[in-house]
């Protein structure tokens, strides 16, 4: 089967080229396409793990089987300065993620911060461990701001920031900001953004306490 390919920015750049058809087997995957497309272009080959996906002109997942005549876009992600959804080591600041998505046009910002805390289900807990799938997180981070675009189209911008590695009490495991020129439609735009992480995106926790420890 055939698929179109259209490549934006770096690699377009990278491709020499910003359109092009794979030949691809019955029942290939976007992984499959990714797979065919740097075997062509080598040079996009450490580029692909940082792409964002869309089939069709949605977010999709590298499993997501094609079809004959689809179209996948491939390109960088779609902040333009610091990446608006994005898996990361290091400790996150609200201040700086709500900076993500200020502008002129924004008159309210809601924030959900979520937190590590001491105790769940009655045992003292000493830290978490976040691990996730970070090139596959960040596109289903992504889909989720689509959708919420789709729902809510007074959102005009958000960011989705969720930390992996060690984190102790108190610490910021995921900030989320949603922003508008009002607040109609922020507050339920975030909580749908927090339940549509847990539900998922593939990010995993290890929940560590005296006794022992358990992932959950």
């Amino acid at each position: 089967m055939k698929v179109k390919v259209k490549l934006f920015a770096l690699y377009r750049e990278r491709a020499g080229t910003n359109e092009l058809w794979l030949d691809l087997p019955e029942g290939a995957s976007v992984q499959d396409a990714l797979n065919s497309l740097a075997q062509r272009f080598p040079s996009l080959e450490e580029l692909l793990g940082r792409a964002f996906f869309a089939l069709n002109k949605r977010y999709v997942q590298l499993q997501d089987p094609l079809k004959e005549g689809d179209e996948l876009a491939v390109f960088p992600p779609v902040s333009g300065g610091a990446k608006k959804f994005e898996i990361t080591h290091s400790p996150i600041s609200a201040d700086e993620v709500m900076a993500r998505v200020t502008a002129p046009s924004i008159g309210g910002i809601v924030l959900f911060v979520g937190v590590v805390r001491n105790e769940n289900l009655g045992r003292k807990v000493l830290h978490l461990e976040y691990e996730a799938y970070p090139e596959m997180a960040e596109q289903i981070l992504a889909q989720i701001g689509n959708e919420i675009k789709e729902r809510w189209p007074q959102v005009e911008d958000l960011a989705i920031v969720h930390r992996i590695g060690k984190l102790e009490i108190g610490e910021a495991s995921v900030v989320i900001a949603v922003a508008g020129a009002h607040r109609e439609g922020l507050f339920d735009a975030a909580r749908y953004a927090i339940d549509r992480v847990k539900e998922i995106a593939p990010i995993w926790k290890k929940e560590v306490w005296a006794e022992g420890e358990e992932w959950l």
